[in-house]
């Protein structure tokens, strides 16, 4: 099984990352496909393109089509852009990432930054990868993050007290409810409308099959 990071040309905040990690040891050239260039390090394989990072969809599926290599995770070298334009290397729940302007994007201090965690946490340095979850860690706690505001600070502090692993987090914008009827009366859970119930259930199923044996928590944030 492999791992692969997809950076794009077309992104200052995806390709400055991606450079920084291929100026690093032991990076080969691998086989293009479809118009996408490939390097491989080990159980990595480095993906770089030039299209819009959210219009190469299945890339997995089209991978493992072409090398016949199976493929267990993806990261994507990507921005966040903050209302305020504070520029800001942050910590996301759901992935690190340079956050202002294009300004800084292409930054090449903070594009180093990027590359270090990626090529530490996936152990290209020759020592242990982070975050990699096996029979090992059965029945260890995993949590999954149910309503709160964009960046779930509720559940974050959950993560960080008890060293928990992470699961989805679901946002409260992305759990839409239709309520049947403005009346007071008491509404049972079955009358509310909305894929709430179905985003729910879908979270669920794919934390309990990427942490195989884990023990699935479910954090409620009512805000």
């Amino acid at each position: 099984m492999v791992t692969l990071v997809v950076a794009t040309t077309t992104d200052p905040a995806s390709i400055g990352p991606a450079a920084a990690l291929l100026a690093m040891p032991c990076w080969q050239p691998g086989p293009s496909f479809q118009g996408i260039r490939s390097f491989v390090n080990g159980e990595v394989r480095l993906l770089e393109h030039d299209n819009s990072i959210v219009k190469e969809d299945h890339l997995d599926k089209r991978w493992e089509e072409f090398t016949s290599e199976g493929v267990d995770e993806i990261i994507f070298l990507s921005k966040h852009k903050a209302v305020s334009n504070r520029p800001a290397l942050t910590l996301h729940p759901i992935g690190t990432c340079l956050c202002s302007t294009e300004e800084y994007w292409g930054r090449k201090d903070a594009a180093n930054v990027i590359a270090l965690l990626v090529w530490e946490g996936l152990g290209l340095g020759g020592g242990t990868s982070v975050g990699n979850w096996s029979s090992k860690k059965d029945k260890e706690k995993v949590l999954l993050g149910i309503g709160g505001g964009h960046y779930v600070p509720r559940h974050m502090d959950i993560i960080l007290k008890d060293g928990v692993w992470v699961g989805h987090l679901l946002s409260g914008y992305s759990l839409p409810m239709e309520d049947p009827t403005h009346s007071k009366v008491e509404i049972n859970a079955q009358a509310i409308g909305g894929t709430w119930r179905e985003a729910i259930k879908v979270s669920f199923e794919a934390t309990k099959a990427a942490f195989p044996g884990g023990d699935i928590l479910a954090h409620l944030d009512q805000k």
